[in-house]
């Protein structure tokens, strides 16, 4: 998939603040679904709210980036740096977070039902209230985090022979179902069904 410029992603980023700042009103939410955004630089940036549905950040700049209430089902976050970002509410089911440096951040009442988050760094993580439910913290640095109410239930801590995780069989939507959501959304009607072709 082609990768957004950094001047799309400054545009759509000013749109996103907009749509913010005027309750909804004007400007555009910052639709990013699937997008490849493969070290993007978004340190600090205002994502709050915004739909990053299988997106691909691999490797990406997130430092002290504010993701609160953001949709992140199923996005790659493998190696990035997201030290002090703000995930509070956000939706992380079924992301990979492997080897994600995540010092300090924010994860309060996050929802990471089987993420992946083997050999990440949550030192000083706040989990507090985070749905952890059948997540992979194998290898995962988990010092000096609050995981105070955090739901551990199926949590995997260290690698077994023949773990299953049952519940995690596809958590998330198909990429189908969400653009169907989305187009409904947006009113948009198309003229045939709704076709995903394979990658």
């Amino acid at each position: 998939m082609k990768k957004i410029t950094a001047t799309e992603l400054k545009n759509i980023l000013a749109q996103h603040a907009l749509w913010l700042e005027s309750g909804y009103h004007q400007g555009e939410q910052a639709i990013l679904i699937g997008e490849n955004l493969r070290g993007a630089n978004l340190e600090g940036a205002n994502l709050y709210l915004a739909n990053l549905y299988l997106a691909n950040l691999y490797i990406a700049n997130l430092k002290g980036a504010n993701l609160s209430g953001a949709n992140l089902i199923g996005a790659n976050l493998e190696d990035a740096h997201l030290e002090g970002a703000n995930f509070s509410g956000a939706n992380l089911v079924d992301a990979s977070l492997q080897g994600a440096y995540l010092q300090g951040a924010n994860l309060l009442g996050a929802n990471l039902k089987c993420a992946d988050l083997y050999d990440a760094n949550l030192e000083r993580a706040n989990l507090e209230r985070a749905n952890l439910k059948g997540a992979n913290l194998e290898r995962a640095n988990l010092e000096r985090a609050n995981l105070k109410g955090a739901n551990l239930e199926g949590t995997i801590l260290e690698k077994k022979e023949k773990t299953v995780r049952k519940d995690c069989a596809s958590v998330a939507p198909s990429f189908g179902e969400e653009l169907q959501k989305l187009l409904d959304k947006h009113g948009v009607k198309l003229a045939g069904p709704l076709a995903i072709l394979p990658k």
